[in-house]
């Protein structure tokens, strides 16, 4: 014999799809903005110490190698000017090259008209990148009207923005 506290009720049961409802938009946008996709080529080692960095900053990370990683890239509308070894897909926004995890934050806080960002080549000292003496780089925003300066950095520190 079931006792009353075990069978649900009209209103729990209600209760529990309302709450279904509203608590799965909630959290896909939460993952939404953590969570990041990266694409590089195989056997890349700085690709992953990036990855590494952004684990280590709060992100989530899903890895996916290809050797074609230049279509992706057209396909994304990454100007070949801006390329990288690696593009990452977050929140609508791209991601390509050795970006600091801040600059990442601040663009998903900011969520300016863009493409996304970029740190063109593979400077030294940045995210993925350390070893040697680092180098001063910009983390650059682009769209559909060009690009800017979205931030200074040495190593992991931001200069100016």
């Amino acid at each position: 014999m079931l006792n009353n506290h075990a069978r649900p009720t009209r209103r729990s049961i209600l209760l529990a799809i309302a709450y279904g409802a509203f608590s799965a938009p909630l959290a896909a946008a939460a993952d939404d903005a953590t969570h990041i996709k990266v694409t590089k080529r195989p056997r890349c080692d700085c690709c992953d110490a990036w990855v590494q960095h952004l684990r280590d900053n709060g992100f989530t990370a899903t890895l996916v190698e290809t050797s074609s990683l230049e279509a992706l890239k057209q396909h994304l509308r990454v100007p070949k000017t801006l390329s990288s070894c690696h593009t990452g897909e977050i929140a609508g926004y791209v991601i390509e090259g050795h970006v600091p995890a801040s600059a990442i934050k601040r663009l998903l806080a900011q969520r300016p008209a863009a493409i996304g960002l970029s740190v063109p080549g593979m400077p030294a000292g940045s995210p993925g990148m350390e070893g040697g003496e680092p180098q001063v780089y910009d983390v650059l925003l682009f769209g559909e009207t060009g690009q800017r300066v979205f931030g200074r950095y040495k190593a992991e520190q931001l200069l100016e923005n």
